[in-house]
């Protein structure tokens, strides 16, 4: 009688529906207006634990241009670099974060680079220098762009103490991401995150 009981207890445990939290960011500029493409992520050990590379993670070149301009991905990325144009590009990035360079190439021939560490690396072209693009490398699965409503989504959050971390094309040029503590309940979070001093 008693093994029955563990065996009950065991399989009652293992049924339990496993807590997720939602978080919404609402992202402000300096004036308390909504604040679209953002990057907003939240950090923790257990996050980076659960952390995978993403498939597929591209940044193209088409029309003399990055597509996207920001990307964001996770630790151990790798990421394509398809060019699109009918001209050669030379894509490089002299960032801490990764410092890269892919010589001169057309089509979908240059090697995928493997981003291995969280940071922001700023890309750019040696041939067209108005060209140039962000890699956004986050160390969690946890992680978004806030919508022409400045708002974002953050789903499927195990309750917990996280760090949470923003970011903007429009901050100063080599700011790191804002950076502020938050207790996520298991009843989930609202924030609004204001970003003062952003270029016009």
């Amino acid at each position: 009688m008693r093994h029955s009981f563990c065996l009950t207890t065991l399989l009652c445990a293992a049924a339990a529906p496993v807590l997720a939290a939602t978080v919404q960011v609402q992202m402000q500029d300096g004036a308390g207006k909504a604040l679209p493409d953002a990057v907003v992520y939240l950090e923790s050990k257990d996050a980076q634990a659960a952390v995978k590379p993403l498939i597929g993670a591209e940044v193209a070149q088409a029309n003399k241009q990055f597509d996207p301009q920001v990307r964001v991905v996770t630790v151990g990325t790798a990421v394509q670099f398809p060019n699109h144009d009918t001209v050669r590009h030379q894509v490089y990035s002299f960032s801490d974060t990764k410092k890269f360079e892919l010589k001169l190439y057309a089509g979908t021939t240059a090697a995928p680079v493997v981003f291995d560490k969280p940071g922001i690396a700023v890309l750019g072209c040696n041939i067209h220098d108005n060209m140039v693009a962000w890699i956004i490398v986050v160390p969690t699965p946890y992680f978004g762009r806030s919508g022409p409503d400045g708002k974002v989504s953050l789903d499927n959050l195990p309750p917990g103490n996280y760090r949470l971390r923003t970011w903007h094309t429009h901050l100063p040029v080599g700011t790191l991401a804002l950076d502020q503590a938050l207790n996520v309940p298991a009843t989930g979070a609202t924030v609004a995150v204001r970003m003062a001093g952003l270029a016009p």
